[in-house]
């Protein structure tokens, strides 16, 4: 296993990093925070440009054919500068949809940008629970899938159900997920992939925001919605959930990797008693720590990007271990970000409140960092009974 950047890689990260200098991405947050909502830059344009709407898309349907790995380095760049761009739902669910032939009439639009889809994030069963299962409003007890009627791939049914916290369901066009439908043999529900048109009767969609202004959300109502059944295999549906988890951990690392660099040049900089505050132990020990899990998420991040094509079977515990170790690693730089500048850096003054927004918003989404870790215990206690 290589997990070296190919120059390809290297080119794609650093033309990235280029796209996105270009806009002021902390001022307008900062910005949002303050009341001013349009202050944040519409950033999908951009995006089209540079063909990262379709990175998870085949070549034959418009889009860039490429893997997980690709899509990271995006969204480790978008993560570094807390880009308000809505790849995270869009490439999770073109994921399902590039994996099923009766979804293949959406891909050109969703390859091109000229739509934009929406993951509806349903976690799939773990040692924990035998059920797929959604984010509650309130409160930790996860809920119930939604669920519809019978239907062949290709056919429309109905779905009824509530989805919490949909990362970039707000102007989505598209909402691709999970269902449990009938079967012929009526034995209950099964997991099946589909497609929802935001506009349709029945789907409400709630725009909310929560600690982060960066990051758009909503919660996603089904009453009786018209959704178009998709031949998905069930493991691609499983792996899009964890696709999700990886892209999470992403933009963690790439948070991290800014809130590093920031206290580190700080720490350089700023002299107290005649010495530059690096020099002192209680800075020096948590600016290490801070690296050491840096370089540990970063190595489980390219792991599960490598596993998804790679090794298939390791790609959940792959992806788990990722989200459930970038995580904590981007809780921690925030917090010693804010200590390392000390009264300035829990000030307005700073962009380091922001990154602790986003820190304590990214722990708790899609399952959050807790259920990423128990599904690495559960992987973990499964492979040693086996063995």
């Amino acid at each position: 296993m290589n997990l070296a950047l190919s120059d390809e890689q290297v080119l794609l990260r650093e033309a990235a990093r280029g796209a996105l200098s270009r806009f002021k991405t902390l001022e307008a947050a900062r910005e949002a925070l303050d009341g001013h909502e349009d202050a944040l830059p519409d950033l999908w344009p951009m995006a089209r440009e540079a063909g990262w709407p379709g990175l998870l898309i085949d070549e034959e349907h418009g889009g860039a054919g490429l893997d997980a790995f690709d899509a990271m380095l995006v969204l480790g760049e978008c993560g570094r500068v807390l880009a308000s761009i809505k790849l995270l739902g869009h490439l999770a669910a073109t994921a399902i949809l590039n994996e099923a032939p009766a979804g293949a009439s959406l891909l050109a639009d969703l390859a091109s940008g000229e739509q934009r889809a929406a993951y509806l994030p349903v976690k799939p069963p773990d040692d924990l629970a035998q059920e797929w299962t959604v984010d509650a409003r309130v409160g930790s007890k996860r809920e119930p899938a939604p669920s519809g009627g019978r239907g062949a791939p290709g056919e429309q049914v109905r779905v009824s159900g509530e989805l919490a916290f949909v990362p970039d369901a707000p102007g989505a066009d598209v909402l691709v997920g999970v269902a449990m439908l009938d079967t012929p043999q009526g034995t209950g529900g099964e997991p099946t992939g589909v497609a929802i048109e935001t506009s349709a009767d029945g789907v409400e969609v709630e725009p909310i925001m929560r600690y982060d202004a960066t990051r758009s959300l909503a919660h996603v109502s089904l009453k009786e919605a018209p959704a178009t059944v998709l031949d998905a295999p069930q493991s691609s549906l499983a792996a899009a959930w964890h696709l999700a988890q990886a892209l999470l951990a992403a933009e963690s690392v790439g948070s991290v990797e800014t809130a590093l660099d920031v206290s580190l040049g700080y720490a350089k900089e700023r002299h107290t008693f005649g010495r530059p505050i690096g020099s002192y132990q209680a800075i020096k020990h948590s600016l290490t720590e801070v690296l050491r899990q840096l370089d540990n998420g970063r190595s489980l991040l390219y792991y599960a990007g490598w596993s998804r094509r790679g090794g298939p079977d390791e790609f959940a515990l792959a992806a788990s271990a990722a989200r459930s170790v970038a995580g904590r690693a981007l809780d921690q730089a925030a917090r010693t970000m804010i200590s390392v500048h000390g009264g300035i850096g829990a000030t307005w003054e700073h962009d380091a409140p922001l990154y602790f927004r986003r820190a304590q918003l990214t722990r708790r989404l899609l399952g959050g960092t807790h259920g990423a870790t128990d599904r690495v215990a559960g992987e973990l206690m499964t492979a040693a009974t086996a063995a």
